[in-house]
């Protein structure tokens, strides 16, 4: 076939050791996943380190984690660009996408160029703003609107770029059967670590409307409608494993469960005042949501009824989505205020340096954060054609992905 590549297995000596380690992936692929983590941690170490200390700069600790996911991703990928510009054979610039008429990349190698310009652009930008206007109240302030398109640029083309080689029809010779099975399995691991590294960026983009407070109004199930559906069934619909929107919810809720624990062991003091909550430690950002539950039912509902026509396809789907995320966040909202989430492991003890400690809000939903039955069954209506919608829009974008070979 025109579009097959034939990877012949070296003798294992010299580089081919390395070779036979990377069975064979590309170790842009494993630079760009690399980056993705460095990012996910320097963005959440960057939440904690606001709510802890308060006093920022361009080269904080967690902003180097961040400058260095950039930088390893767009020099992995800008080398890839070159190698096989410049120093490539015919089938992989086949398989390569053609820009300006001289280089060629893989799509998700572009992605993380792109993505890292974007980064390192908003860096300076971001230190001006609050030079000039102090400190950010909201997540999404110019600078960091984008620093987060950066972000998720340089992840997607990590899932991109992973998806792209498990997309392939690739003659691998004098590749042992156990050998290609290996490559397959860290293929599909690999996007999925990678996809549930961008889950973690989206949930952390909205977390303004998922805090323990909001698990009681129907805008948290609306907005969840909103970016949850879509991702997970576009991961789930593109990847082939049976289990890939689960999958993918799991390592988000490890990634953020890990840092929950990790962060609050190291000693951190606020730097700004008005200090009203005396701290001693890193204050913990939000205990996942349980999303692995619906994710769940996405994957068993795509795997039996995945042939059916597509609008049926997504009311079978989201209805089921929203009802399941209802059922587990409501009940956890009440858990999350009680006495028995607060430890170490669920971290809910954790509270910004700057509000009061003993504001009756704390442990508690006020009047405001909570609706009536009628006004909340009204919300859960709107919650449902949303997730239909947007798990429509997920099973085209994974229709789309499945196709991706570059």
């Amino acid at each position: 076939m025109e579009n097959t590549i034939y990877l012949e297995k070296p003798i294992v000596s010299g580089n081919s050791k390395i070779h036979s380690l990377l069975l064979g992936i590309p170790i842009y692929i494993y630079a760009v996943v690399f980056s993705s983590v460095c990012i996910i941690v320097g963005l959440i170490w960057d939440i904690s380190w606001h709510t802890s200390i308060g006093r920022d700069g361009l080269f904080s600790p967690p902003h180097l984690s961040i400058y260095l996911g950039a930088v390893v991703s767009g020099l992995f990928s800008g080398y890839q660009v070159l190698k096989i510009s410049f120093a490539g054979n015919h089938i992989e610039k086949s398989q390569s996408v053609r820009f300006w008429n001289i280089f060629y990349s893989s799509l998700g190698g572009l992605f993380c160029i792109w993505g890292a310009i974007a980064m390192l652009t908003s860096a300076p930008f971001d230190d001006w703003w609050h030079n000039t206007y102090g400190l950010d109240v909201v997540i999404l302030s110019p600078p960091h609107s984008i620093l987060a398109f950066g972000m998720m640029m340089v992840q997607f083309g990590a899932m991109i770029g992973a998806l792209a080689l498990q997309n392939r029809e690739e003659a691998l010779i004098g590749w042992a059967k156990k050998d290609i099975e290996k490559r397959d399995l860290r293929l599909r691991m690999l996007f999925i670590i990678s996809s549930g590294l961008v889950l973690v960026t989206i949930y952390t983009l909205f977390s303004e409307f998922f805090t323990r407070h909001d698990m009681h109004k129907s805008s948290f199930y609306q907005i969840g409608s909103i970016v949850f559906p879509v991702f997970l069934i576009a991961v789930a619909r593109a990847s082939k494993l049976k289990w890939a929107a689960s999958a993918t919810a799991l390592v988000y809720m490890c990634i953020m469960a890990v840092m929950v624990w990790v962060l609050p062991l190291f000693e951190a003091k606020p730097l700004l005042g008005p200090i009203l909550n005396h701290i001693t430690h890193y204050q913990a950002f939000h205990f996942p949501l349980l999303i692995i539950f619906p994710a769940l039912a996405m994957d068993w509902l795509l795997d039996k009824y995945g042939h059916k026509n597509q609008w049926l396809l997504s009311v079978m789907i989201g209805v089921p989505f929203v009802v399941i995320l209802l059922i587990i966040q409501y009940p956890m909202g009440d858990f999350l205020m009680s006495t028995y989430s607060r430890n170490w492991f669920f971290g809910t003890e954790s509270w910004y340096f700057g509000n009061d400690p003993t504001w009756e809000g704390r442990y508690n939903f006020m009047a405001w954060q909570e609706e009536k039955a009628l006004d909340f069954f009204i919300g859960i209506c709107i919650a449902l054609p949303i997730a239909i919608l947007s798990t429509r829009l997920g099973l085209v974008w994974g229709n789309w992905m499945k196709q991706v070979q570059r």
